[in-house]
């Protein structure tokens, strides 16, 4: 048995219901409790619209009073019947047959049947309450149709977590099949009154479903005999649900799925001696491609002739998808829209992708990752209909519900405005998905909001500025198109001479991640009259936290790669060094667009500081931006190591001399680097040793010194994201987001910045099973749901960015990684990294998660990251309801630790980076500060350092044997405090003596004293554990 098969086994366990006596026993008493409480109903009450009357006006019934009769048959059906029912959903469908006396000939007209069906089951439901078997009685929709409820019933015996017993009505034989034929109109009311009357092909298969809803021959003759069979089912159940986008009313569901495999079986593309999974491969790859569904799929009887052509062309034109019934009178899957279908063979393609590329076969992707909208599309929107009456000016129902109307007409509007920006756009209402009541009417179904996902086709379109209609000669296009853009429009001359139609989305580059949501907000608001605040669209929430005011700082970053370009070209033209510059690479994360903050041009670090006035505050810390430097090969190089540092450094003061002299450049040289000021920026150079380089990928590397190994790591680390940015233009603010996240949870200190664009850089290069993210949100999201979901403790995540690692470098990896977890299993202590980040140039792990995350940062991490990925997704489908908004994905909880220090928030070396301004509710204050007067945000330079960062390394180094630092280098005003557990030998005598000698109030004082005119409280929130 393969690891795949040994998943799907312990899958199935997992999900498959044992179908124990016990169980058994629960249904049947279940059941015999409803048949009981019916029994009980009088024999020709008469029923009339007083039990629902809301629901018959809205659905526009009329002549629905009959005489009660019981029902004919209990028959029990769904996934129960055939042995498929799929944990966590355990319900029983229990089908009862209604009574032919209760109906007229003509009830399949004008709404009647549906509601006398209504009605029937109002009667049932007050009698059912009365049943002390019963505990509770609610109303539900079949497949979220409201015209359609059903009665979900809780058996008053909890021996079963879940479980319930749906009553859905049958009709079988009441009507005359040749009625409900698909091109007859069966609502006869004023709106088709003296026009040409449409078909109601929607609205008579909705009759037909309960006409054949009893007809299950086809499916127990496959799966009740097969075992195999059955398991593919529950799998496949088990990855549609994961599926938000598929599993919904318009597309996929459990009894559909049993259907395809019933055809594969009967037309032997599946036989006995295959397992589960193949089946499942069989299956996906059927929906994906066959041809076969642009014909349909049919059911002939034996003994009977195939349907006939006229009546194929008949089912193709009234329905996208056809799953013909083997009675040939019906489409199975008469719901399934145009679009739904599409987004299921895509999804369907998507995991067939998973099981081929994937670790493992694709199991994790395939059947445990839940693929819900907020992580799929790149932009979500909801749009709240609440009270909007013109969604149901024309009467709740017609041949389809208004909901379903309003799903079609909101797509071909967003189709049509954002035109090529779009590869898929997926409009779903589960407006019957909340607790509703017949009593209440449909007028109440608007309460939950309509769900718009939008997958990009890429971002040069997206981010497109202008849109070019038809040319001004076409007059009745020109026409059409100011008439559907109405203000937007605008005739313009274009460079090639052409004076067409346009529409203009005028914008800062940084802000072109708006455009769709301007479009959208535009088309919505004017097609269908409604106001911006009922369009939320899911895209700027979190710009708040990357932003300085009204601007993104990134919009510096092409004047920072001009001083760049000029101070490289500078660097390369100095003549008087023994060896000449070769060349000059950025290190700084500024460079490569992945910076939170990329530096803004400082009015003072110019060539020349001259005295300026000056009309507002000047910054008085400058963000120095690393560069490397390599000269040319030399054999003169000293061999000691630190002759080498030495003469690196005599090199470097000798460069900034050059500039100095040659161009009037500022430089500020110390004993391990030379600063140059330059057109507003701080350039900090680091010279490579050339000898580090020629040693690169020998056995050898291991005696390059320490400095010049760091040194080239970030090198090739710089030009490997900075390719990589260069394909993904979103990468960079998704790296932004990720970094801002954790920083202002206080994980600097234990995720550093490149093992953050290693991790977003994985969602990019490995995206399955979706496709690489196209906005900042749903890449932050899945970044989230990376670091929480992944298996850090059995598997290594490589990161293998231009595709260099060969099959004996993935083995060394795991060779590393083996090697790790074993030296850890041995000791019963973190040998080597718990965090397993891998590169091409990183094979071991070292560079960046070799010290930390630990194992209880990690844990932290893991705990954290979860948390917000859940409040970001609610946040996606739900309106900011009271604490829970999005601020608080970036507030993190300041109760988790065990001592806070706050510092005065007017001393941060950048205070207007801060989010938020941290309170300690819980806690005692144990010291409190002034406000230095040494040290302003806002001053002339006195030198390039940031003096809360001072701080922090006093702080670990007199104390880092008492407490662990958590700390927000980005510009937080809180550090947290953990305590470092202590592991006394005879625990009571030592507990006497740490109560004695180790004061934690006393710890936290001295704290305040290092960090004094920057603290400005210390709070105590916990002692330390003493641990055994």
């Amino acid at each position: 048995m393969d690891s795949m098969e040994f998943k799907l086994s312990e899958l199935l366990k997992e999900v498959q219901l044992n179908y124990s006596p016990q169980f058994s026993k629960l249904v049947n008493d279940t059941v015999s409790s409803i048949k009981s409480s019916i029994d009980k109903i009088p024999e020709d009450y008469k029923v009339t619209s007083d039990l629902a009357p809301n629901f018959v006006r809205d659905i526009g019934a009329d002549k629905v009073e009959f005489k009660f009769k019981k029902p004919s048959v209990f028959k029990i059906g769904g996934s129960y019947s055939i042995q498929s029912l799929t944990r966590p959903e355990l319900n029983v469908d229990l089908i009862i047959r209604l009574p032919k006396e209760c109906f007229h000939e003509k009830d399949y007209l004008n709404y009647r049947y549906h509601g006398k069906r209504c009605l029937y089951l109002c009667l049932l439901k007050k009698y059912l309450e009365k049943s002390s078997s019963i505990d509770r009685v609610e109303w539900s929709t079949l497949q979220n149709e409201a015209r359609k409820p059903l009665l979900i019933v809780y058996p008053a015996a909890k021996l079963v977590d879940g479980f319930f017993v749906r009553i859905i009505p049958s009709a079988t034989s009441i009507f005359n099949i040749a009625k409900l034929n698909l091109t007859r109109n069966n609502i006869h009311n004023s709106n088709n009154e003296g026009s040409s009357v449409q078909a109601t092909p929607k609205y008579n298969s909705s009759i037909l479903e309960d006409m054949f809803i009893e007809d299950t021959e086809l499916i127990n003759k496959f799966f009740l005999e097969w075992k195999e069979l059955r398991e593919a089912l529950i799998l496949l159940k088990v990855w549609a649900r994961q599926r938000s986008s598929i599993y919904a009313h318009d597309c996929l569901n459990g009894f559909l799925l049993s259907i395809i495999l019933a055809h594969l079986a009967s037309r032997q593309q599946i036989n006995k001696s295959m397992k589960a999974i193949e089946m499942i491969r069989i299956t996906l790859n059927f929906i994906a491609a066959s041809e076969t569904w642009s014909r349909g799929l049919y059911f002939p009887k034996e003994g009977q002739g195939n349907i006939t052509k006229e009546e194929r062309i008949q089912l193709k034109g009234s329905f996208p998808v056809v799953i013909c019934h083997p009675s040939g009178a019906f489409n199975l899957a008469f719901r399934m829209s145009r679009i739904g279908f599409t987004q299921l063979q895509d999804e369907a393609a998507s995991t067939l992708k998973c099981m081929e590329k994937c670790r493992g076969g694709g199991f994790e992707e395939v059947f445990m990752n839940k693929i819900d909208y907020a992580v799929k599309y790149d932009y979500c929107m909801r749009i709240n209909f609440k009270g909007h009456k013109e969604l149901y000016a024309s009467g709740f129902c017609s041949d389809e519900e208004c909901w379903r109307l309003y799903e079609e007409k909101i797509h071909a509007i967003l189709a049509k405005g954002l035109n090529d920006r779009a590869k898929f756009i997926r409009v779903i209402w589960r407006n019957a998905k909340c607790q509703w009541s017949v009593n209440d009417g449909l007028s109440v179904l608007d309460k939950e909001p309509l769900f718009i996902g939008i997958s990009v086709s890429n971002l040069e379109k997206a981010f497109r500025m202008v849109d070019i209609g038809p040319n001004a000669e076409s007059k009745e296009e020109a026409l059409e198109f100011r008439k559907f853009w109405g203000e937007k429009s605008e005739l313009r001359r274009f460079k090639d001479s052409r004076i067409a139609e346009s529409t203009v989305w005028e914008c800062q580059k940084w802000e072109r991640h708006l455009i769709l949501k301007k479009i959208a907000e535009h088309v919505l608001s004017r097609h269908l009259s409604l106001s911006k605040e009922n369009i939320v669209v899911v895209v700027d929430q979190l710009d708040f936290s990357l932003a300085h005011g009204a601007a993104d700082p990134i919009s510096h970053s092409g004047n920072l790669l001009e001083a760049f370009d000029a101070l490289s070209k500078r660097l390369r033209l100095i003549g008087n060094l023994p060896l000449k510059v070769s060349s000059v690479q950025p290190l700084d994360s500024a460079f490569r667009f992945t910076s939170v903050f990329p530096p803004e041009p400082h009015h003072l670090a110019n060539e020349k500081i001259e005295s300026l006035r000056l009309n507002k505050l000047v910054p008085s810390c400058i963000q120095p931006l690393e560069i490397m430097i390599q000269l040319e090969g030399s054999g003169n190089w000293p061999m000691d190591e630190i002759a080498i540092e030495k003469t690196k450094s005599s090199f470097l003061i000798q460069i900034g001399e050059s500039l100095q002299k040659k161009w009037g450049m500022t430089c500020t040289a110390t004993e391990d680097d030379v600063d140059v000021l330059m057109s507003g920026y701080a350039f900090r150079l680091k010279l490579l040793h050339e000898r580090a380089l020629s040693l690169i990928g020998s056995d050898q590397r291991s005696r390059v010194h320490s400095a010049d190994k760091k040194l080239l790591i970030r090198s090739q680390h710089a030009s490997m994201i900075n390719g990589l940015q260069s394909l993904y233009p979103i990468y960079g603010p998704v790296v932004r987001l990720a970094k801002r996240w954790a920083a202002s949870h206080l994980f600097s200190a234990c995720l550093v910045e490149e093992a953050i664009e290693l991790l977003v850089a994985y969602l990019f290069l490995n995206p399955l099973p979706f496709d690489a993210p196209c906005s900042r949100i749903t890449g932050f999201l899945r970044f989230l749901q990376l670091l929480s979901n992944y298996d850090w403790t059995f598997s290594p995540l490589v990161v293998d960015i231009n595709n260099d690692l060969s099959q004996s470098d993935k083995k060394e990896i795991n060779d590393n990684f083996l090697l790790r977890r074993k030296g850890q299993g041995e000791n019963g202590e973190n040998v080597g990294p718990v965090m397993f980040l891998a590169t091409v140039y990183d094979k071991a792990s070292e560079a960046w998660t070799g010290l930390s995350p630990s194992a209880l940062e990690l844990k932290r991490l893991v705990a954290y990251a979860r948390s917000s990925a859940n409040l970001l997704t609610k946040l996606t489908f739900q309106d900011e309801i009271g604490p829970f908004r999005w601020e608080c994905i970036l507030r993190t909880p300041l109760n988790n630790y065990d001592a806070i220090i706050i510092l005065h928030k007017d001393k941060l070396a950048y205070p207007q980076r801060l989010l938020f301004s941290s309170e300690v509710v819980n806690g005692t204050q144990v010291a409190k500060g002034h406000a230095s007067k040494f040290f302003q945000p806002f001053l002339l330079p006195k030198d390039l350092k940031c003096r809360p960062e001072e701080l922090k390394n006093k702080l670990l180094k007199e104390f880092s044997t008492t407490f662990q630092l958590w700390h927000d280098s980005l510009g937080g005003d809180a550090i947290g405090l953990t305590w470092r557990k202590s592991n006394p030998t005879k625990k009571r005598k030592q507990e006497e003596v740490v109560e004695e000698e180790y004061d934690p109030r006393k710890v936290l004082k001295a704290v305040g004293e290092v960090g004094k005119g920057f603290v400005r409280s210390v709070y105590f929130l916990r002692p330390p554990r003493i641990a055994n």
